[in-house]
């Protein structure tokens, strides 16, 4: 698959397809699963998790290809990629949370 970014130059294709297939992976392994546990119907939780999909895959695209720019790559330090790892985790832990947080309410009510 050859993909251009918008200067035209080419892009690696591999990142954006890893997050595509990651992103299908988590929005249809755990979106209808969640929304079927608040009582949503089977077709509305599966076109949730479609548009929840979508939108990664815009993300994706936008920052892995459309404005990708290979000519900038260069070393990154390691305290920087130490620190967006670390911010990387914090986020996902705090949207587990968040996800968890209204499962334990409905348990505890």
């Amino acid at each position: 698959m050859r993909l251009e970014n918008r200067w035209g130059s080419q892009v690696d294709a591999v990142p954006f397809a890893v997050v595509a297939l990651t992103g299908l992976a988590t929005c249809y392994s755990f979106g209808p699963v969640y929304l079927l546990t608040f009582g949503v119907a089977v077709p509305s939780a599966l076109a949730a998790s479609t548009g929840a999909y979508a939108l990664v895959i815009v993300g994706a695209y936008y920052r892995l290809v459309w404005t990708y720019r290979p000519e900038h790559r260069s070393e990154v330090p390691v305290w920087l990629r130490f620190r967006r790892l670390l911010l990387a985790m914090m986020t996902a832990v705090g949207l587990l949370a968040l996800l968890a947080l209204p499962l334990l309410v409905d348990r505890l009510g």
